[in-house]
């Protein structure tokens, strides 16, 4: 056991055949004689027990199969801190190791480093020991203002005991710790703006509403929970809710999510501005991913920034207008009409499409001329009818062209670069609307269709090389 003792073994980090876990028991596991080590590995998947044999518990886990029984001598127990430090930066006088250094240029400085080729090795996680007695005194790290804990096995009961000791705390990263969340935050993490809970498969939506009245947080991540559902009782529809006042960013990337009353729920938080949800069978299904996009914006009206892209005003109003004409029909069935005084959609269409009548507010109720038989969630593609003018060639002369509203800026500058016979790459585009006049707004992302930018029959294509 390379000289370490049986009795301070417990809670030691330990690798074994490449595999890291921490010791949990040291002792005698009867019928079988001799020493074994009970050990809680970090993949759980490594082990055969939770800690149990034939019925008695030696150790617990938190996973059913996290556990094993070792004999010591099949452990490696590594070596002490300052050993290893000793080791790793050459501390004593020794020979020094060719082809370990190298200069690298960070900013306009070079920097000596040395062993960074072992830096994309696999490297464990600090597994910690927290304190199980009295609270942490408070104030014990005053300016400690970034924290992270990722994987090192903290229990929410830890963080809630140890938090008094940061007192002006404002990021804590808890990543993939196998948290529950059991009680609200009682006097402290009252500072915090950024939490990151995310890889903790074990949260649920019940869990966050004990962290929702935390009065600073402004950023909350929570990628990978396996989060489906949100609802906030508070707050019916078309109303804001009083939990989580300052969150203005949330992050729900690779969860769930698979229905549209979860992004209805959003338009509630009071502060929301930035939303990312990627990787969401909400937003991976077969429809458009510029469809999908649309109808986010469309439902959270407070949004600004969208899976990290800024949403422009003009695409806000372009994603607005389509849900207005998608839904008109089924607005209509439900009651809804263009005479304010009969326009009474029941509460199943409310409740599904909160915004709906706020939007007929800001653009008007849906004409029956604008409204045509469409799929749910599914836009169909239009021939638009538009003109081609060169602000730069005045030779040139004006064209009128019918192009699907599905065609990307890409294939329309290839459309013209042949008209023109002049590079793709020179060409830039822009339109302007009658609806709009006096503003010209650039179509600068070639991945884009023309109906992302809200182009429209009778508008004014505008090509400049």
């Amino acid at each position: 056991m390379n000289d370490t003792s049986t009795s301070d073994v417990i809670g030691r980090r330990v690798e074994v055949n490449g595999e890291h876990a921490t010791v949990r028991f040291s002792g005698i596991v009867p019928p079988v004689a001799g020493l074994w080590l009970g050990v809680e590995w970090d993949n759980p998947e490594r082990g055969k027990h939770d800690g149990s044999h034939e019925g008695t518990v030696y150790f617990k886990c938190r996973h059913p199969t996290g556990g094993s029984f070792i004999r010591p001598n099949k452990v490696n127990f590594g070596v002490g801190f300052l050993t290893a430090v000793k080791n790793r930066y050459v501390l004593e006088d020794g020979p020094e190791e060719d082809g370990k250094e190298q200069i690298v240029i960070i900013g306009n400085k070079p920097v000596e480093t040395i062993g960074f080729d072992s830096i994309i090795k696999q490297q464990s996680e600090n597994k910690l020991s927290f304190p199980s007695g009295s609270p942490v005194r408070t104030g014990t790290f005053p300016a400690l203002k970034v924290l992270v804990l990722n994987r090192t096995g903290i229990t929410w009961v830890e963080v809630l005991r140890c938090a008094a000791g940061w007192p002006v705390l404002e990021e804590l990263y808890l990543k993939s710790n196998d948290l529950l969340i059991s009680e609200r935050p009682a006097d402290v993490l009252q500072t915090v703006k950024l939490l990151d809970l995310s890889s903790n498969q074990l949260i649920d939506e019940n869990q966050l509403f004990l962290i929702a009245y935390l009065p600073r947080l402004e950023q909350l991540i929570l990628s990978d929970i396996g989060l489906s559902s949100i609802h906030f009782p508070d707050a019916g529809s078309g109303h804001k809710t009083s939990m989580f006042p300052s969150l203005q960013y949330l992050v729900v990337n690779d969860n769930q999510i698979s229905q549209w009353s979860f992004i209805n729920e959003l338009d509630k938080l009071p502060s929301l501005q930035a939303l990312s949800c990627s990787r969401n069978p909400l937003t991976e299904g077969s429809k458009a991913a510029h469809t999908t996009r649309g109808l986010i914006i469309a439902k959270i009206g407070q949004l600004k920034t969208l899976n990290k892209c800024e949403i422009l005003p003009e695409e806000r109003r372009g994603a607005e207008l389509d849900y207005r004409k998608a839904f008109g029909n089924e607005w209509k069935a439900a009651g809804g009409h263009q005479d304010p005084d009969r326009n009474r959609p029941h509460a199943e269409f409310l409740a599904a499409h909160p915004r709906y009548q706020s939007l007929c507010l800001k653009y008007g109720a849906p004409e029956d001329g604008e409204l045509k038989t469409q799929q749910p969630f599914l836009l169909k593609n239009q021939l638009l009818t538009l003109k081609i003018k060169y602000p730069n060639q005045v030779d040139q002369k004006v064209l009128e062209k019918r192009l699907p509203d599905s065609m990307t800026i890409q294939k329309v500058k290839g459309l013209l670069a042949r008209l023109l016979k002049v590079p793709v790459s020179e060409l830039l585009l822009s339109y302007e609307s009658p609806k709009m006049p006096g503003r010209e707004i650039e179509l600068e992302n070639d991945q884009q269709s023309l109906q992302f930018y809200s182009v429209e029959s009778g508008d004014c294509l505008l090509v400049r090389w």
